[in-house]
Formats: C-alpha cells, structure tokens, sequence
C-alpha cells in the first residue's frame, strides 16, 4: 500500500467547529438545484412550474451530453423555476410534501461483479445519477462516452469545519465497498481510495496520506499518484456520493440523504445534520438566532465555497455551511500595531503565539490588492511539485504552451485556495487558475 506524506500545507485553526458527539436529523420544507452551479453544462428542463416530482425522476439534461440527467432530490412539487439573463436556468425549486415517493423501478444487477463497463454506466444514466461523477482536467461533469485513465475517490476531508468521513466509511464499508466495485468496472487503468487509515477495501487501490490541508482534496492526491498529462481524462467521486452510488446499486433507488456540518465564526450553535441534498439553508440556520449578527453564509467552507443567502440551498457537490462573523473593525495604524496569535492570525508565525485555541476569522481581508512580491507564500502551502508563481504570470499572459508546461493541465482552483488565504499581496490565486483552466479548455 502506498503512503502519501505531505511537508507542506495548513491547517486553519477557525473557531465554530461542531462536534461529533451527536448528529441531528432535518427535514427539509424545500430544496433547489442550481443548473448553472455546473461546469459547462447547458441544461434543457425536463420540468414546469406545478409539476409533481418524486425522489429520483428527472428535472433536465445536459443538451451537450443528453444522456446525462439530473435526478430530483426529494418528493413534492415544482414551486418555482428562476432564470437570469438570456433565460439561464438559474434554480429549480422543489416544495416537499413529505411523502418521500422514491421511483424505484431500476432492475438490479444481480451480479455486480460479472457486470460490463455499458452495465454499469446505463444503470447510473437510468437512475438519473451519472453527474455524481465529475472529470479532471477542469472539475466539470464526466462524460460516459468516454474512458478515464484512472479513477479517484478522497476519503479524507481536511477543509475547515469540514465533515469527517472517517466515521461515515466505519459505519457504511458495505455499501461503500459496493460502490467502489461497481465504480471500478469504469475504467481499464486503476481505481484509488486514498484516506488517512487503510480500510482494506477490495478492488480498489488502497493509499494512505498523511499532512494537514489540501491533503484531502483529489487534485492534490493524483499529483502525488499519477499526474495528469494532457489528454488525460481522470474521474472523481466525492466519498459521500459514491456512498449514495453503492446504496443505489444494493437497493435499486437514489438516496438523496447526506451528512453536513454547519459551523463557523459566526454560528452560535455549531452542529452535524443529516439532510437532504440541495437542501434550503433556512432549514441549516433555524437555531443559530442570527438575527441580530453581521454573518456571511457560505456553501462549501471559507476556502472555496460560494457566498449565498439565506433562501438559497446548499450546493449539489457541498458538504459545509459555513457562517462568518461580517462585522469588520479596522484597527488605527493596524499594520504597525503589536499583536499575539489571539488577535491576529498569521502563517508565518508573525505575531507572538500565546495560545492554540480557534480562531475567531471575519471576513476581513485585512488590506487591499497589491503588486505581487514573490516572497514564496505560495510555496510554502502548496503540496504540489510546480511553480506557483511562474503558473500564474504565464496564465496573465496568455501563453498556453508555457502554462502547459508549467502543469497546468493538473490544477484546479480549490488547490490553490490556500495560497490565496496566505498571499500577502491578496491577490485570488485561485480565481487566475480557474481562468487559466478556461483558456486552456477552449482551446482544447
């Protein structure tokens, strides 16, 4: 078994971590998916408003790939159809009625190990779930007309606040080793689990990694495996949903349950929920009393998640609601004022640390953008063997060939979202690796 040890990285020690002694159970007065929230997908309703869905039937497809289409995650009614300019479907909001009708039509495959490549796939396309697979390079939806090299699946979660999978796979290696046999029929090449233990899964390549944040994150994983090269094409699967893909083989029907954590700076009340899929974040903030605080509501957690509001849902592929205290306080002369570990966070072990407890994170940004100095900050968090820094000038300039050469085609954003946190210049790394993956992907 190979063991994967990571030098670099870090972990954000922010306040507002839930604890894992209890989990509650909420259930969801309505969901939404949000077609636009996926790469590339140019999705064609399937729905209208006052329609009557089940859990499972389908809401729209993708017209690049029509095959694949997306499957509700709850039973009820078609509430509300939104769009914004040029008639973009921008949500899909479902009422729940509490009923939980499940479509379970699906003929099992009886023997999951004797099961073809086309099985495995049409089974998933009929269950309206193929897009619980996504595809590197560009982090997008997979195709099923095509073959990956390798198949990738992140037992670890190391984002702030994020869920611990740990006890997730402890409680449901049935299912999940169902999941991992039938993924594995997917591809010709390997398919990998990698954790922070050996779980002893069968048919599957069994890694372990070790080191603090981004260790959890599959890009970083396949660096450290098997890079990508151009014309590479890799799957991935969150654990959760291969977790939903082995239930969905074991009983014929989708399972739109998952476990979220909601916590943060800001939230009174940290806690672990089991939910619906896409569920309302109202449902998530109920308790938190947040009426009378500044907060900033986040899908996903504070390194890569997205802003949203209260009447928005979670999104599809998010595990963390994050609630950030918003009441920014700008010290006089705060650059050359004396700080400690409790009033300032620091990377660099700037500022005299007297203590380890969380920290309490806003959403300041501490200063404004500024010209880059290239004092390797980025280095110093980013367990990748390449040059951050050289990346991201060729990406300014536009120039595919030094980008490709510079590894370009085994990035994606969420991996540089530390060096953004720790960029003394402030400057979104993150964003200019997205945008440098979009020239590359247009030109493809």
């Amino acid at each position: 078994m190979k063991e994967i040890v990571l030098k670099k990285g870090h972990n954000i020690r922010i306040s507002g971590v839930p604890s894992t002694d209890s989990q509650s159970l909420i259930t969801s007065k309505k969901v939404g998916v949000s077609p636009n929230s996926f790469r590339n997908v140019k999705p064609k309703l399937m729905v209208s408003e006052g329609d009557i869905v089940s859990i499972g039937s389908p809401l729209f497809y993708d017209k690049t790939k029509p095959k694949v289409k997306w499957a509700s995650p709850a039973s009820g009614v078609i509430s509300k159809i939104s769009y914004g300019a040029r008639r973009v479907i921008e949500k899909i909001e479902i009422k729940v009625n509490g009923k939980d009708k499940i479509i379970n039509d699906l003929k099992n495959i009886e023997n999951l190990q004797d099961a073809s490549r086309n099985d495995i796939i049409n089974f998933l396309l009929d269950a309206n779930l193929f897009h619980l697979i996504r595809e590197r390079p560009f982090n997008r939806v997979a195709d099923p007309d095509k073959k990956p090299r390798d198949i990738f699946i992140s037992g670890l979660n190391t984002g702030p606040i994020a869920v611990d999978l740990s006890k997730i796979i402890n409680e449901n290696k049935a299912a999940l080793q169902t999941g991992l046999t039938a993924i594995s029929k997917l591809t010709t090449g390997k398919t990998y689990f990698t954790s922070s233990q050996n779980h002893n899964f069968k048919n599957v390549e069994n890694q372990i990694i070790f080191g603090q944040h981004p260790a959890g994150n599959v890009g970083i994983q396949i660096h450290h495996t098997k890079p990508i090269k151009p014309n590479d094409i890799v799957w991935t699967i969150d654990a959760q949903h291969l977790l939903t893909i082995g239930r969905l083989f074991e009983t014929g029907s989708y399972d739109p349950s998952m476990t979220v954590t909601i916590g943060g700076s800001g939230a009174r009340a940290p806690f672990i929920a089991k939910v619906n899929a896409c569920v309302h974040v109202e449902d998530l903030i109920i308790n938190q009393n947040l009426n009378k605080q500044k907060i900033r509501l986040v899908s996903g957690d504070v390194l890569t998640g997205q802003t949203i509001s209260q009447n928005d849902f979670l999104g599809f592929y998010d595990s963390t609601l994050s609630i950030l205290n918003d009441t920014v306080k700008r010290p006089f002369l705060g650059m050359l004022s004396i700080g400690n570990s409790s009033t300032k966070y620091s990377l660099t072990r700037a500022f005299l640390r007297l203590t380890d407890k969380l920290f309490n994170f806003t959403t300041a940004q501490n200063g404004e953008l500024r010209p880059m100095v290239p004092i390797s900050a980025w280095e110093k968090v980013l367990p990748m063997d390449i040059f951050p820094n050289e990346l991201y000038r060729a990406i300014l300039a536009e120039d595919i060939e030094e980008m490709e050469k510079l590894g370009i085609w085994e990035c994606d954003d969420e991996d540089f979202a530390l060096c953004s946190f720790s960029c003394p210049s402030k400057i979104d790394v993150g964003r200019v690796i997205r945008d440098g993956l979009n020239l590359i992907e247009a030109e493809a």
